[in-house]
């Protein structure tokens, strides 16, 4: 993750300078902690959320139990671990809607560039997809162009937006009540005003809109990139507007990621949802577990799970099965790539692997996104028998294929070889299938039917 990609280097290297050694010394947890320290520091974490954490890990650390454990190392891994899960927040905070209003209603607050209206779209979407149908209410009436945007946004993702009158924020907000009545919505998401900085006029507007429709949640849209001057924003609004929770918005950015670490710290207030992306479906439930597991270099293999089973289909599951009984074709390499784009893509991808995305930094290796839009060319180039029979693409239908997707014929050759390793790998797996009388197929078969069933038929939540 690339926010907090300078923290976790540095702290996975304190942790490689401890694993040599077979018995700490309080010397060493010492050292070790001063590194923590500068780390957190460096990340732009608030110093008072700073000192607290290093002192907590440092008095665990120093346990007779850690101290002389045949694995010391491990054990400060752990710690630290904990008390990271522990400082973005322990466990997964729901957002509780009532159950006996309808509709619902969610009112968003932030400060201008927080990527708010964005957030609104992106939490309408999500709604969408859990089953309700929800309503953005377009309440910002002092930025230029706020209620075009938002309507944009919600011409994208088949969502109605209500702009009223275009003036009175306040009132805008109270009949975009009455207007998802009429239109049966279920919820209804209140984009307000954001400024540069705190000022009353926005403070005393958020909080009269607060009182106009009396909203089940609120949610502040937080800047990632904002570092720890964003406590003093969070703690403004906890004050006057007592919100409920945050959307940590641009996680995805370079930032160095100390605001996400010191928001629920120093307010109390939960990250609820973080956004890791400009497509409508990049807002994720936070999960504080995973996220220190990630900072740590842990990778998140459930966030994987969970992406493919949002994708998981019977037409996939048919196709796997087919690829195992016959073969690796072109049109299934295709197929594959799709499935990577809607799981977000390599990139997001290698950030849940654990230690794939800093063994691709130190290689000097960026992720190249723009490949699988040139591997899709090609495949688009080939005939329908080229692409189910990739072996018969000679020298002669190599420099078409290059022709014609606007590729060199070096490229189409890589790309043949792409396919030529992973129908192999797919041989050994089809010889693993059919050991034991077909039973490891069978095996394969009901496992990957198990995973698209769990998703049709899983819970609702946040």
């Amino acid at each position: 993750m690339a926010v907090f990609q300078s923290l976790s280097d540095r702290l996975q290297d304190t942790f490689a300078q401890l694993k040599g050694k077979g018995r700490l010394t309080e010397d060493d947890i010492n050292a070790a902690m001063r590194q923590i320290r500068m780390a957190l520091l460096e990340a732009d974490v608030n110093y008072r959320v700073v000192k607290r954490f290093v002192a907590d890990c440092k008095e665990k650390c120093l346990t007779s139990e850690v101290m002389d454990s045949l694995t010391p190392a491990q054990n400060v891994v752990k710690i630290v671990l904990d008390e990271l899960t522990e400082l973005l927040g322990s466990t997964e905070s729901k957002m509780t809607l009532a159950q006996n209003r309808t509709p619902n209603v969610i009112m968003l607050v932030g400060l201008q560039g927080s990527g708010k209206t964005t957030a609104a779209a992106k939490l309408a979407y999500l709604l969408k997809g859990q089953g309700r149908n929800p309503l953005l209410a377009a309440c910002d009436v002092h930025r230029p162009a706020a209620a075009d945007q938002l309507a944009t946004l919600g011409d994208e993702i088949g969502v109605p937006v209500y702009r009223g009158d275009g003036r009175d924020a306040v009132r805008i907000a109270r009949e975009s009540i009455q207007n998802a009545v009429d239109r049966l919505c279920d919820i209804v998401i209140v984009d307000t005003a954001g400024r540069l900085q705190i000022d009353e006029e926005m403070m005393a507007e958020a909080v009269d809109i607060k009182n106009a429709v009396k909203p089940d949640q609120i949610l502040m849209v937080v800047d990632a990139m904002g570092g720890q001057d964003i406590v003093n924003v969070v703690t403004t609004f906890a004050e006057r507007v007592d919100f409920d929770g945050v959307i940590m918005s641009k996680l995805d950015g370079d930032a160095r990621g100390g605001g996400a670490l010191s928001v629920r710290e120093v307010t109390g207030k939960p990250i609820k949802f973080v956004s890791m992306g400009e497509k409508p479906d990049s807002l994720e439930v936070f999960h504080p577990d995973r996220m220190a597991k990630r900072i740590l270099g842990m990778g998140d293999v459930i966030g994987i799970i969970e992406q493919a089973q949002k994708i998981a289909d019977q037409e996939s599951i048919e196709a796997a099965e087919r690829m195992l009984r016959s073969g690796f074709t072109m049109d299934d390499l295709l197929a594959q790539m799709q499935q990577i784009r809607k799981m977000g893509g390599l990139g997001k991808l290698l950030a849940m692997i654990p230690g794939a995305e800093r063994a691709l930094a130190q290689q000097g290796g960026n992720v190249d996104e723009e490949q699988m839009v040139r591997i899709e060319a090609m495949i688009r180039s080939m005939t329908k028998e080229e692409r189910l029979k990739p072996k018969i693409i000679n020298g002669q239908r190599r420099k078409r294929i290059a022709a014609g997707s606007g590729h060199t014929v070096q490229e189409v050759n890589q790309l043949i070889k792409q396919w030529s390793d992973m129908n192999k790998m797919m041989g050994k797996m089809r010889g693993i299938a059919d050991g034991g009388s077909k039973k490891g197929m069978r095996q394969m078969q009901s496992m990957m039917r198990n995973m698209a069933g769990n998703q049709r038929g899983g819970r609702r939540g946040w």
